[in-house]
């Protein structure tokens, strides 16, 4: 598989591995190089430059945008000008976070609102999603923070497993504890996992995260319009409360 990046607002790929015109080896998790056009950097928190190979940052490309990007919101050049260009001046902010490694492969790891603060820790599901995969038997997984009430929030894994798997699913939760533990580290006070049939996605199979956290947390929730299977969501409620209820 050829992974590639781009956006909805892009037009066409920020990242991508240019089979038709100089093919490069692959690397999983990484969407490859940047593409002619777009001047792409890691950035802290401050809007400066994160020039260590694989330190996470905020992923930005560096003005002008090229030909085929999004020239402004229709009826709100205000909205515009705020939402992708006022987090770090002379930069479109993409809202993902990520990071380069050595060789200057990007890795883009979710989005900057999944970065979650665990008593003061923060810390991105995208690597937390990153290392529970790495588990033989899990096929899909999301991570993401829930409220709680000690520490603010705390990291819950909804996983999936592969076609054939076997394996008792107290014995994966406790592997894939014992993986968080191992790859991030007990600052994660990672505990809950929860393992599904299936995880709720649109028909273009984006997972819907936010409808998700909304229901581990009890919230009201309304059914998305673009959800693949409304039945998701009762598994999903009874996995998690131990009974299924109406929204």
């Amino acid at each position: 598989m050829i992974d590639h990046w781009w956006q909805t607002e892009t037009g066409w790929a920020i990242c991508a591995n240019p089979r038709g015109i100089e093919e490069v080896p692959t690397k999983p998790g990484s969407a490859t190089f940047p593409v002619a056009g777009y001047a792409v950097e890691i950035l802290d928190s401050k809007g400066r430059p994160v020039t260590k190979a694989g330190k996470e940052g905020n992923i930005a490309i560096r003005l002008p945008l090229p030909p085929g990007t999004l020239l402004g919101v229709w009826g709100s050049p205000e909205r515009y000008a705020s939402a992708y260009l006022s987090a770090f001046p002379g930069y479109y902010a993409t809202g993902d976070s990520g990071h380069v490694d050595a060789d200057g492969y990007l890795y883009v790891m979710g989005r900057t609102d999944d970065v979650i603060n665990v008593a003061g820790h923060r810390l991105s599901t995208g690597s937390l999603e990153e290392v529970l995969t790495l588990h033989p038997s899990v096929a899909e997984c999301a991570v993401l923070g829930v409220h709680d009430p000690l520490k603010g929030q705390r990291a819950a894994g909804f996983v999936t497993l592969k076609a054939g798997a076997t394996i008792d699913h107290d014995t994966l939760a406790k592997e894939l504890i014992g993986l968080v533990r191992e790859h991030v580290g007990p600052v994660a006070a990672f505990r809950d996992v929860t393992i599904l049939d299936r995880l709720p996605k649109t028909r273009s199979g984006k997972i819907l995260r936010k409808t998700i956290r909304q229901i581990v947390d009890g919230e009201p929730y309304t059914v998305p319009p673009t959800i693949e299977d409304p039945a998701v969501l009762d598994a999903l409620t009874l996995a998690v409360h131990g009974t299924a209820h109406t929204h």
